[in-house]
């Protein structure tokens, strides 16, 4: 049995301590926050909740996968139901369409209806990331990536030069572009400078679809604290870790505000830039930016004006999600953008796109970019071209002993990339 530290209590960092534990190893979290989730917990005022940052995701298998290999299956624990549509794309043009996920046909019959022949072209397009898929999933995303043991065709799509922005403009039609290149501005990114390869996003939509939870998004997050609970992790709230402690060339615990916790691994879930000891490795990577954001607390029911996700695309394109809970006659509203002029009131640019809730308005919580990314950076790490995937830490580190979870870890921010990258950290260290 390992002594483990885990560093930061967001999904990457509970379902690494959950996996590790259930493998038998004792483990210790350190949470600097008052409270876990990370990203994935509430915002709450004056009754209303917000989802704080993930209000669906792909790829549910990974959270399924978590919780039937440390406990109970999660349909025990909470529902999750599929997103129909995935998402509504609302275009400058005044033209829109509901994507529908899990279904080749269904998505040809939505763009069709946009305009004649987009179907097939858009499912061209999707239908090229079959192989990509594979080739990530078997040597990346599931297993740790090594370039020695990969397969050589893994090795060339994860080192190729082609942007997704490239590949998108192979699409005939401006709004197949933009939808195809959602996925990369919804997680604070250039598009000129995310690879190719990550246009899997959208296969994986056509393939699987979305799902989200009734009641908001957080209640994963609850869930997964339940667990930790159920696996006798020991969960240190308010413990800011300020550096890994490193003798002999390898990790032997952690320091904090509270003291120094012994290890014999550590897992660093969280912003590993914020660390001296693995400053230096990652002194060539730079944050994704964090959007602006405003939750709003509406009175009276959205019903069909909304779809759960919605984008209203313009400059910049403004991301809305409905996740969270409101008092009896209410509803929810969350609203980010990326490159906001400063002083510019979203919910004025909201009513210039066609959605004027101004005078529903009960409350509202803005976040600016450094309060979204006050614990790190939520959304990992900047692409900047190939040599990014060679820069991430994770699972394993140049510190023996050290491992990486997380969105830094991770080719993406979100709910899919976290909870693969802990099923790596676990993979790697193994049973005690």
């Amino acid at each position: 049995m390992a002594r483990v530290v885990v560093v930061g209590g967001g999904l990457a960092g509970m379902a690494s301590a959950a996996r590790l534990a259930k493998l038998g190893h004792e483990v210790t979290l350190c949470e600097a926050g008052d409270r876990l989730g990370g990203a994935l917990a509430p915002v709450e005022r004056d009754g209303f909740a917000w989802d704080g940052g993930a209000a669906s995701t792909l790829l549910p298998a990974v959270l399924r996968d978590l919780f039937r290999k440390t406990g109970r299956p999660l349909e025990r624990e909470l529902e999750l139901v599929p997103l129909d549509p995935v998402r509504e794309h609302r275009f400058a043009d005044g033209s829109t369409l509901a994507l529908p996920g899990g279904s080749r046909a269904a998505q040809i019959a939505a763009f069709d209806r946009l305009g004649p022949g987009l179907g097939p072209a858009w499912a061209a397009y999707v239908a090229s990331y079959a192989d990509d898929w594979e080739l990530v999933r078997r040597d990346y995303a599931e297993r740790p990536y090594d370039k020695a043991s990969a397969d050589p065709a893994a090795v060339r799509l994860l080192r190729g030069r082609r942007s997704l922005a490239e590949r998108a403009a192979t699409l005939p039609d401006p709004r197949l572009r933009a939808v195809a290149l959602h996925p990369a501005h919804a997680q604070g990114q250039d598009p000129a400078r995310v690879p190719a390869w990550l246009g899997v996003w959208s296969y994986l939509e056509q393939r699987l679809g979305a799902a989200t939870v009734p009641g908001g998004f957080s209640a994963v997050a609850t869930a997964l604290g339940t667990r930790l609970t159920t696996r006798g992790v020991e969960v240190w709230l308010g413990t800011r870790v300020s550096d890994v402690v490193v003798a002999g060339g390898r990790a032997r615990g952690v320091l904090t505000n509270v003291g120094e916790f012994s290890a014999d691994l550590v897992v660093v879930a969280a912003d590993p830039r914020r660390l001296p000891s693995l400053a230096r490795q990652v002194r060539r990577t730079t944050p994704a930016a964090a959007p602006d954001v405003v939750h709003l607390g509406l009175a009276g029911d959205l019903g069909a004006d909304l779809a759960h996700e919605t984008v209203l695309h313009g400059s910049p394109d403004l991301l809305l999600h409905r996740g969270g809970t409101a008092p009896e006659g209410s509803s929810v509203l969350t609203v980010a953008a990326w490159g906001l002029a400063p002083g510019t009131d979203l919910l004025d640019r909201l009513a210039e796109r066609g959605v004027d809730v101004r005078d529903r308005l009960v409350t509202r919580v803005d976040r600016s970019p450094a309060e979204v990314g006050a614990g790190g950076s939520p959304y990992g790490l900047a692409w900047e071209g190939r040599a990014t995937v060679a820069r991430r830490l994770g699972p394993r580190t140049p510190v023996e002993g050290l491992y990486a979870a997380g969105a830094h870890a991770a080719p993406g921010a979100g709910v899919p990339f976290a909870g693969l990258s802990a099923a790596l950290v676990a993979q790697v260290v193994g049973p005690a």
